[in-house]
């Protein structure tokens, strides 16, 4: 595999995006077959990915797995779901339904995604003829502004409240509290509520609520979220899940009229508070912190519902790639677009940093070289600038996207603007066609005129 732009620091590196480039050019014609993945989630919601494959049972039956394994892997991720539809080959549908299974090569996908859908993990095999199609959800969801609106967005360290009247913030709050250490749901439960009524009491009524978390979240429920970390998993079901749609009844009994809430997790929200900021739609939004998070807003300019933990998502399809120790996967991007990336690459610059320091210290460590001018750190953020060329490549195989937002610590300073310069070059080089529909944007956070809590306020409509 030749990359047009060179990884210079990790030169095993493999692009996923140029392999599915491949495999589209060395199927062609008669050489290889058609399949459609497909992905199901909560209400029936499917997406359908096509793709082509090696005919079977002509010696490729290993190479269209481990290709197949991998798109399976990111469509997973990015649209998030209980059911995987392998149609075309019952082949590799089989080996997929293997690697699936509980104990099998993605026994973890298997547990995590169960749990968020609530239901049993499952792999179908079957002919084209049966291949599910596109079923996505049109429900406009945010980017809503009229009425007076409460905001609130729950971070780790303190939680924000904002009073929103027609779009415009009349009051909002920043209040420090202590969710990751409290193994009290009503600790969680009373702040909310507090937040709330302290942002309700700046407005002559609420109409509409919304959220923002980090965490996933179905059908505004609370499926996994870091904000509740001590909390048991007795405590998790009967008192957390369901949180956010409780308040909202307490705030609707005591306002004697149902006032509807809308969860979103909070990368959507920031990707949100992005294109409302642009005036524009089709914007992925990227947090490069001490993971990867990814929001999206769609060419409506909603929210769409979807996993986007491209955290998860394979980047690299070298084998012998940094393997993420939660998921126990090779080569996804928390390892490549975090503060696990710039620790990774230090070493191969010629940096040596104290193994006794935290991540977060050792990401530090890189950055203060970086203010000093020194060649090792900007060699570093070129590598992860050429990583993410590639990754918006792959990106836009299950996005339609016109913008990309960069965030997060990983991105300040000039290491950012380095990263997405090599990034830029990598489209130019490698994918001209992306280049010219893509723009790559670092936000100003001092001259963002729409805040996290008044874009999620703007989450509900109001019937």
């Amino acid at each position: 595999m030749k990359l047009k732009v060179l990884s210079e620091l990790d030169t095993q590196f493999q692009p996923l995006a140029l392999v599915v480039r491949e495999f589209r050019k060395n199927t062609k014609g008669r050489k290889g077959q058609d399949l459609v993945i497909a992905i199901e989630r909560n209400k029936g919601y499917i997406s359908a990915y096509k793709t082509r494959i090696y005919k079977d049972g002509e010696g490729k039956d290993e190479v269209n797995f481990r290709f197949v394994e991998r798109i399976v892997k990111a469509l997973l991720w990015v649209r998030g779901g209980y059911k995987i539809i392998i149609a075309g080959s019952k082949t590799v549908g089989e080996k997929i339904k293997e690697a699936y299974q509980k104990g099998g090569l993605r026994d973890f996908d298997n547990g995590f995604m169960a749990r968020c859908y609530e239901h049993p993990f499952e792999v179908v095999v079957t002919d084209l003829e049966h291949a599910p199609v596109t079923a996505e959800s049109a429900a406009p969801v945010g980017r809503h502004l009229d009425g007076c609106r409460i905001g609130f967005d729950a971070g780790g360290s303190d939680r924000k409240v904002s009073a929103v009247i027609n779009g415009e913030s009349v009051y909002s709050e920043e209040v420090v509290w202590f969710p990751k250490i409290n193994s009290d749901p009503m600790y969680h439960y009373n702040g909310i509520l507090e937040a709330m009524k302290t942002a309700a009491s700046h407005m002559p009524r609420v109409d509409a609520i919304g959220v923002s978390s980090a965490g996933v979240y179905v059908d505004n429920r609370i499926m996994i979220g870091s904000l509740f970390l001590k909390i048991s998993d007795e405590d998790f079901e009967k008192h957390v899940k369901n949180m956010y749609l409780d308040v909202a009844k307490q705030l609707s009994k005591e306002a004697g009229r149902e006032i509807p809430i809308e969860v979103a997790n909070d990368g959507d929200v920031t990707a949100l508070a992005g294109a409302m900021d642009l005036n524009d739609n089709e914007v992925l939004g990227v947090a490069m912190g001490t993971s990867e998070a990814g929001g999206y807003v769609d060419a409506n300019g909603n929210i769409t519902g979807w996993l986007n933990e491209l955290a998860f998502v394979p980047v690299d399809f070298c084998e012998n790639a940094a393997v993420d120790e939660w998921s126990g996967d090779y080569g996804c991007g928390v390892k490549y677009f975090s503060q696990d990336g710039v620790i990774k690459l230090a070493p191969l610059a010629g940096i040596e940093i104290d193994e006794s320091l935290s991540p977060a210290e050792k990401l530090k460590v890189v950055q203060k070289l970086m203010a000093e001018g020194d060649e090792r750190a900007k060699k570093i953020y070129e590598n992860i600038g050429v990583y993410f060329g590639y990754g918006i490549a792959l990106y836009a195989e299950f996005y339609d996207i016109k913008h990309v937002l960069i965030m997060g610590r990983v991105t300040s300073g000039e290491g950012g603007v380095l990263l997405l310069g090599k990034a830029q070059e990598v489209l130019d080089k490698e994918f001209p066609e992306l280049a010219k529909q893509i723009t790559l944007h670092i936000p100003d956070e001092s001259s963002r005129r729409v805040g996290q809590s008044v874009a999620a306020a703007s989450l509900p409509e109001i019937k």
